[in-house]
């Protein structure tokens, strides 16, 4: 199987594959700000948790949601930006030693990539692949926290990796489903990065803040600290598990629980009146009787309580539990509940606020895209198209190689679909 990556051209798409809608952004490269070109977002087929389990449904929804995109401008199948936003996905972290090999003891380039591939020699099962290699620090003759040791004198190389690594069938099926959609895949991002790309400013991630993407079937974690990330994961839980539960604690269907939470819904039952109920007959036809507000709120409360001692449990594992300074940054369709962020400030003892796409880094002329900029559902989709025209970085930051692993394993990635 062969495809070409065509990083870095003109028109970028990105596209946010979730198990319940599609979210697709066509933008343009420009020195400083992209251009935002089409947004637009559609049902979505032939997923469960975030993995394609239907190839020909999921590409048909695919293409539907492409057709717009298509009018625009043809380029906009040619260089797509996927992510991939399965709970199966696992980061670990990983060491490379290497000896500096030029007679002069100078650090160049071709050391630093050789000691990022001994970084990638992890024991993987024959099903699972590199997607990430993400550099913490190099350490040069023991001496650490090294961003680019590029130039500096040594013998010995070291580098602090996160791998990231993939169920391969879920990626390759995600990528068989947009060529089949007609679409040519120009990267793929795992999506707890994507969502930080999307939302989080430089200085965020600077300070040390963590950006939670709370999508229907799965949750995204990601955490960043002097501007690069030390933990990205997701669970297996998401935004329509609340509606479950709401549909099992009042015993009516699951679209009009749904709809019920996100009509009347709220994060934190203590800020619902004790006497507020709505007649059920407004979502129910044939139903009779009432329901109190707050006792729906406390079934929704319960399960986002579950969802943050996830996120908690991330955060002590990792040594950052009540200590980022950044606090939490919610994003995704289910960051819409309100109270959520009272909620998370009670539950992970940090200061929490939802998060929208950072204005700044594009150009919308007349503010046509402006609600869709401030909708915390599209930051994937924003974040990939970001991620796919400048890299990781932000334009105005020294622009950072990107593809389907990053700059150390693009190699790598083409290498396992290449017979």
């Amino acid at each position: 199987m062969k495809f070409k990556s065509n990083a870095h051209g003109d028109i970028v798409t990105g596209i946010d594959i979730g198990t319940s809608s599609i979210k697709i952004v066509v933008a343009r490269r420009n020195s400083e700000r992209a251009e935002l070109l089409y947004v637009s977002k559609e049902p979505s087929a032939g997923l469960r948790h975030g993995a394609i389990v239907d190839i020909p449904e999921a590409a048909q929804s695919i293409r539907r949601a492409l057709m717009g995109a298509e009018k625009i401008s043809k380029a906009a199948l040619k260089n797509i930006y996927i992510s991939i936003g399965t709970a199966q996905a696992k980061m670990q972290s990983s060491r490379g030693i290497v000896a500096v090999s030029s007679a002069d003891t100078q650090i160049y380039q071709a050391d630093m990539d050789r000691a990022v591939r001994a970084s990638q020699a992890v024991n993987l099962s024959q099903n699972r692949m590199i997607v990430h290699t993400l550099t913490k620090e190099f350490i040069v003759d023991g001496m650490g926290d090294i961003s680019d040791p590029l130039g500096l004198a040594g013998s010995r190389l070291e580098v602090q990796s996160l791998i990231i690594d993939a169920f391969s069938p879920h990626v390759k099926g995600l990528i068989h489903a947009v060529e089949l959609a007609g679409g040519e895949v120009g990267g793929l991002v795992f999506s707890p990065l994507v969502a930080a790309r999307g939302a989080l400013s430089r200085k965020q991630k600077e300070l040390g803040t963590a950006i939670v993407d709370i999508g229907f079937s799965t949750t995204g974690l990601a955490v960043y600290e002097e501007k690069k990330p030390v933990l990205a994961v997701k669970f297996p839980v998401g935004a329509d598990h609340v509606s479950r539960d709401v549909a099992v604690g009042l015993k009516i269907p699951l679209d009009a629980a749904e709809n019920i939470k996100l009509h009347y819904g709220s994060a934190l039952a203590k800020e619902v009146g004790a006497k507020d109920s709505i007649e059920l007959k407004k979502f129910i036809m044939e139903a009779k009787g009432s329901v109190q507000l707050r006792s729906i709120a406390e079934i929704i409360e319960s399960r986002l309580e579950e969802i943050f001692d996830f996120v908690n449990n991330e955060l002590r594992a990792a040594g950052k539990y009540g200590n980022l300074p950044g606090g939490i940054v919610l994003v995704g369709g289910g960051a819409k509940l309100p109270g959520l962020a009272d909620l998370v400030k009670q539950e992970v003892k940090l200061s929490a606020q939802i998060g929208c796409s950072i204005a700044d880094e594009w150009q919308n002329e007349g503010g046509v895209f402006k609600e869709a900029l401030e909708d915390p559902e599209f930051v994937c989709a924003f974040g990939l198209a970001l991620w796919g025209i400048y890299g990781e970085k932000s334009a105005q930051e020294e622009l950072a190689p990107s593809g389907f692993a990053g700059k150390y394993g693009i190699k790598k990635f083409i290498r396992y679909f290449t017979p």
